[in-house]
């Protein structure tokens, strides 16, 4: 955190003060195994902090996540705090706090506190043990004359967001012989500090600030930006955006964090120049700690990693940022840009563009032009804007529409909201509504979003995606997704739907590359990964697509739709036994049973089980009474049962709601005995499929 001008948070009143940071160590996995047990952690963690606090003289002045702040007149009185606070909890395994201390200048509003106690406090806790604290320097000297306080001296350490080196130092407790080892000591403390052990997930408390690149040391103007001396990097072209923290202090503005880190990877994105990774893989570290960079950059195969925090307060916008180079963890550049809340696509643009120039990529004269180019927005609506991103983040659907359609109408050339609108009514076409309801509506969205602003590669996205599931517009489909492309060349959404097209034509090795291409810049997408497996399997190689849906299980444990690949990769080959047990093990992990039942329903049939898929035709037609369930689920059954004009009956049916399933119709050796049938023949002229 650093120091807010008077300007951008009126009425401050300023103190030297110590603050305190505590979190819960193991937070992120403890969320991830039980958020109920996570939250109990939380309040139990404030709880006994406010016990604590009085004794003295302390008060509680922020909570972030699992975080808090405390701040106290005498660093003496953080100290013994803190002891005290570590000392309740012993007993507790279950709950074991790493805490930071700093003396500095404070900020106090009536929202929020910032200011260099505040941000040295809340990054040096990051160098504690479990159990255990580490402070400053500043507080080392305010102590150092206490007999009743034993430190390790830890060195000069680069903190996040710091620009310059901090000493730490751990607070210890002299061990006596059959004495309870103090909490303040851990193993790790014996010779060099060991890297935690990198977990793969969400966290609580959200990445702190950072951005950009590379030269000699210098001052940047209006930040702190510095550079190693003398030494560039060579060829950094492969980065990762890491979720930008929320320094609000308010857990209700995390839509806008994360609103801002994917604006910041979508304008990366546009440079041709550099391998940007997609949103999906980054937010898995969200709340990932400092010590933990090199791993993240191994598991996202990138040289760089952009860090970077976001401060909203009235109607100004702060982003603060920093390029590191990953393999080496050195940092290479930092810096920050303020801007008022209508000017944050310039701002954006900004950022984007310095790291470019930093890292030596050079812009095209188009990319150069767009970055020039950004309007004023609304501020309303690009807040609603992006929180009804945020909401489509998290699957709700409905939400989603009120905000876009609330941007739209705060700001009818607003051309994002379009693309958002656009993108909110594709999905679930197919799974809970015909495509005819919905689709009309969001290619609308993309044309209108196009018409604002040609140049969005996500609006491209939309339409090129809406040609060919839809419209059954193969060539238009082909050439808006290579517009995509080439605005936003690392856009794995766009290289991804331009696989799946690219496998209906049949034209399987290019379906490939450019699955793979997609893989490549979001490799922790389990979707994407499990989805190379089709063009295999249609190819008949059966366990190099098994392999693919193995790996999206390591990836996402439980994921329903790697469990339904494995059941059908098994299902083409013949062996309907084990495409049973498969489909059986997806349908208990899915939440869109009418995904499942069709393809167990065949297996069934192909089986000799004749009963089992009657039954679920049966169930299906019960379930279409309570949701829309697409006449395709049924044709797929008959097709395995033998009752051909039941199943050109389904077809023709799914024609009509243009089931976006209908794309299979030439590769998929399901609807092999119907090839003859004049029926499928004109089916297949109507989906432009029969070339």
């Amino acid at each position: 955190m650093t120091s807010s001008s008077d300007t951008f948070a009126p009425n401050p009143t300023r103190e030297l003060a110590a603050i305190m940071f505590s979190d819960i160590v193991g937070y992120t996995a403890l969320m991830g195994r039980d958020e109920r047990e996570g939250l109990r952690a939380v309040r139990e963690h404030r709880e006994h902090l406010r016990a604590v606090l009085p004794q003295f003289n302390g008060r509680l002045i922020g909570e972030i996540g699992d975080g808090t702040l405390s701040s106290f007149h005498s660093a003496v009185d953080a100290v013994n705090c803190a002891r005290e606070l570590q000392a309740t909890l012993v007993e507790n395994p279950e709950l074991r706090l790493r805490i930071g201390i700093h003396v500095g200048d404070v900020v106090f509003t009536d929202k929020t506190v910032l200011g260099d106690g505040v941000n040295i406090a809340s990054r040096i806790h990051e160098l504690a043990p479990p159990g255990g604290c580490c402070i400053s320097e500043r507080v080392y000297e305010e102590i150092r004359n206490k007999p009743e306080f034993h430190v390790k001296d830890l060195g000069d350490k680069h903190l996040k967001n710091v620009a310059r080196p901090i000493r730490a130092y751990a607070l210890t407790a002299a061990d006596a012989p059959g004495q309870p080892r103090s909490p303040f000591v851990s193993s790790a403390d014996a010779g060099d500090s060991k890297r935690r052990k990198f977990v793969m997930g969400a966290g609580a408390i959200m990445i702190v600030a950072l951005i950009a690149a590379i030269s000699t040391w210098k001052w940047m103007g209006q930040g702190s930006g510095w550079l190693p001396a003398g030494a560039r990097t060579p060829a950094m072209r492969s980065i990762a955006v890491l979720p930008l923290e929320n320094l609000s202090g308010d857990p209700a503005q995390e839509y806008f964090a994360d609103g801002m880190t994917d604006e910041l990877i979508t304008d990366l994105a546009k440079i041709s120049g550099l391998r940007v990774i997609s949103r999906t893989s980054v937010m898995k570290f969200k709340g990932e700690h400092r010590e933990q960079l090199p791993e993240i950059a191994k598991a996202l195969n990138v040289n760089m990693i952009v860090e970077g925090s976001v401060l909203r307060v009235g109607d100004k916008v702060r982003i603060t940022a920093q390029l590191i180079d990953a393999p080496t963890d050195k940092h290479l550049w930092a810096d920050s840009y303020e801007r008022d809340t209508r000017d944050v696509l310039t701002l954006q643009d900004e950022v984007a563009s310095t790291i470019a120039q930093q890292i030596d990529v050079k812009l095209t004269p188009n990319e150069q032009a767009r970055f020039a180019n950004a309007r004023p927005v609304n501020p309303q609506a690009y807040e609603a804007y992006l929180k009804g991103r945020y909401f489509m983040k998290t699957y709700r659907v409905d939400p989603a529409l009120e905000q876009y359609e609330l941007a739209i109408k705060t700001d009818p050339d607003f051309a994002l909201a379009y693309t958002g609108l656009a993108d909110a009514y594709m999905y679930g076409e197919d799974l809970y509504f015909p495509g005819t309801e919905v689709m009309p509506k969001a290619k609308a969205a993309a044309e209108k979003a196009l018409q604002l602003d040609d140049s969005l590669a996500d609006a491209r996205t939309s339409l090129g995606a809406i040609n060919f599931w839809y419209d059954f517009d193969w060539t238009g489909g082909e050439r808006e997704l290579r517009r995509a492309i080439a605005l936003n060349p690392s856009s794995a959404e766009a290289h991804f739907q331009y696989g799946y097209l690219l496998m209906f034509e049949g034209r399987f090795d290019e379906s490939l590359a450019e699955m793979r291409r997609a893989s490549d810049l979001d490799p922790l997408s389990a979707e994407i990964t499990n989805d190379i497996a089709l063009p295999l399997m249609f190819q008949a190689k059966y366990e190099a697509a098994r392999e693919q849906s193995r790996k999206a299980l390591e990836l996402a444990p439980g994921f329903d739709f790697a469990q339904l690949s494995l059941g059908s990769i098994d299902s083409h080959a013949g062996k309907f036994t084990q495409a049973i047990t498969e489909f059986e093990k997806a349908l208990k992990l899915t939440s869109t049973p009418q995904v499942v039942l069709p393809a167990l329903g065949y297996a069934y049939a192909k089986n000799g089980e004749r009963g089992k898929a009657q039954a679920i035709l049966a169930e299906l037609n019960q379930m279409s009474s309570r949701r829309y369930i697409s006449p395709l689920c049924a044709a797929i059954i008959y097709v395995g049962l033998g009752d051909k004009q039941r199943a050109l009956d389904g077809l023709e049916k799914a024609y009509a709601a243009r089931s976006q399933f209908l794309a299979y119709l030439k590769i998929d050796e399901t609807w092999d005995p119907l090839r003859s049938d004049p029926r499928f023949i004109e089916l297949l002229k109507k989906v432009g499929l029969d070339k």
